[in-house]
């Protein structure tokens, strides 16, 4: 599979049709690539989770957002599709962005980010805002300001992290939505099959067992670097938050520090709607997100 092959759009996109490899001095990257290549690069990170990928965040969405960009999935390292890392996940994923595009020469992107995708690209924008045009959030980007830390969705992937069971993830996966009708039979095989593949639950386990995560608040304690949603206001990107008013993930006042502090920020809080914005909101998402980045500056 190549990096410059060009990618299909429209409703006939596939997961096989749109896959693609990138090869890089730290492994291999794969991604889904959908849209015209001469058009406007939109790149999409995908969040945490078991069973996640970028093409099971978004690959909805991509009939839409592939008329108008050349959509770019990126699967981060350590969950079971780019090439394996020996870094924490979340370590290995800021520095596979610049390598992705630099890979494919892209010097400036809009970038949209689900939960754990939305920090790395928050993290982007602040170290590199000359590369971020617009950028969209799903959720998980901010601070818990009123809302207990870690949040129910959290803690119930730290219990299946720690021991898996099919019942567990479907606790967690219930907590991901509003509506419990999208967690499908389908839905759950998928997710387990991925989830307990041996390198991705031990990639999992790096990122969300409890020493993990307690290690990681110690860490942060003791940095001296600031945390990223201190460094917000060196954004340069339009951004548009875009969150479920029943996340139970990320609740919604975690945008009150970013919306404060973001330079060009605005807020849209779709009701009825848990962590999976993209997915749960399709279509009303998909129209305030499109017209976010299409609006002329």
């Amino acid at each position: 599979m190549s990096a410059t092959t060009s990618a299909p759009s429209g409703p006939e996109l596939t997961h096989d049709g749109t896959l693609r490899e990138l090869p890089t001095t730290d492994g291999v990257l794969r991604y889904h690539e959908a849209g015209d290549p001469a058009a406007p690069p939109l790149l999409l990170l995908h969040g945490s989770g078991p069973g996640v990928t970028g093409w099971r965040n978004f690959g909805e969405n991509l009939p839409l957002l592939a008329q108008h960009f050349r959509c770019l999935v990126l699967e981060f390292p350590g969950f079971g599709v780019s090439d394996a890392t020996d870094q924490h996940p979340m370590a290995a994923a800021l520095p596979a962005v610049d390598r992705f595009l630099d890979g494919l020469r892209l010097d400036r992107v809009d970038v949209i980010g689900n939960s754990m995708g939305g920090v790395v690209a928050t993290r982007f924008a602040v170290a590199q805002p000359e590369r971020v045009r617009r950028m969209v959030t799903v959720g998980g980007m901010g601070r818990a300001i009123f809302s207990p830390s870690p949040g129910e969705g959290l803690n119930l992937l730290m219990e299946f992290t720690e021991a898996p069971s099919r019942e567990r993830l479907v606790e967690w996966l219930n907590s991901m939505v509003h509506d419990r009708s999208l967690v499908t039979e389908e839905l759950i095989e998928q997710r387990w099959a991925q989830a307990i593949e041996p390198s991705t639950l031990a990639a999992a386990r790096r990122m969300y067992s409890r020493p993990a995560l307690e290690g990681m608040s110690r860490a942060a304690e003791s940095s001296p670097e600031p945390p990223y949603w201190a460094m917000l206001h060196r954004i340069r990107a339009r951004t548009l938050l875009t969150w479920g008013r029943d996340d139970r993930v990320s609740p919604l006042d975690m945008a009150l520090v970013p919306m404060r502090t973001i330079p060009d920020v605005e807020l849209h809080v779709l009701p009825n709607c848990g962590h999976w914005a993209m997915i749960e909101q399709k279509s009303a998402w998909e129209a305030v997100v499109l017209a976010f980045l299409t609006r002329e500056d």
